[in-house]
């Protein structure tokens, strides 16, 4: 019985270390989420450029960092969170053979998320995201962590495969903070490459 209660109390520090570990993880992705997203709102003002979002497995995450820094308001058009593939096709106007065919989770949505987006909006750059942010829903092909981001920016319009859960053992949450990551920087780097 002592044995019992021993590996009990070591598994549970086990448990609370890990969940520290994750707080700590994502509060750092989280403060440097809002560092990028508040460089990209100020790229933006200096441009005076306007950003739009069509966002399924963040459900929303990048809208919402956006809205968080001030002046947003000047440079944020329209955010969609379009969860199901109903939305993403009613709304966005995905063909429903791209869903059948390559499924939400593919570059060919993601490119047409984007197309969608740029069609609803005036924005100058238009970003959007689908994946798989588990905990269930992957597959060999696309295991959980796939995530396809598309942008839009000018004449160049480009999709990116993320592979964001290599080991299997990463969290809905910091896959869709890893994205929100991603996402910033690429916007960051194409505001940047505009200015020099």
């Amino acid at each position: 019985m002592q044995n019992l209660h021993i590996k009990f109390v070591e598994r549970e520090k086990n448990v609370r270390k890990n969940e520290s570990e994750f707080v700590q993880s994502a509060e750092r992705y989280r403060q440097n989420l809002d560092i990028l997203a508040s460089k990209v709102v100020k790229l933006l003002l200096s441009g005076n450029l306007h950003i739009a979002t069509a966002e399924s497995c963040t459900g929303g995450l990048l809208s919402e960092l956006i809205t968080s820094v001030p002046g947003a308001s000047d440079v944020f058009e329209l955010g969609i969170c379009s969860y199901s593939d109903r939305i993403k096709h009613e709304i966005l106007g995905v063909p429903d053979e791209e869903l059948e065919n390559f499924s939400a989770v593919s570059s060919q949505v993601a490119v047409s998320m984007i197309r969608g987006i740029k069609r609803l909006s005036s924005a100058d750059i238009c970003v959007s995201v689908t994946g798989i942010a588990g905990p269930s829903g992957g597959t060999p092909d696309k295991p959980v962590g796939t995530v396809y981001t598309a942008f839009s920016y000018g004449n160049r319009e480009f999709s990116k495969l993320l592979r964001l859960c290599e080991n299997g053992e990463c969290s809905r949450d910091i896959i869709r903070l890893r994205t929100a990551e991603y996402v910033f920087e690429t916007v960051e780097q194409l505001l940047m490459e505009e200015v020099q």
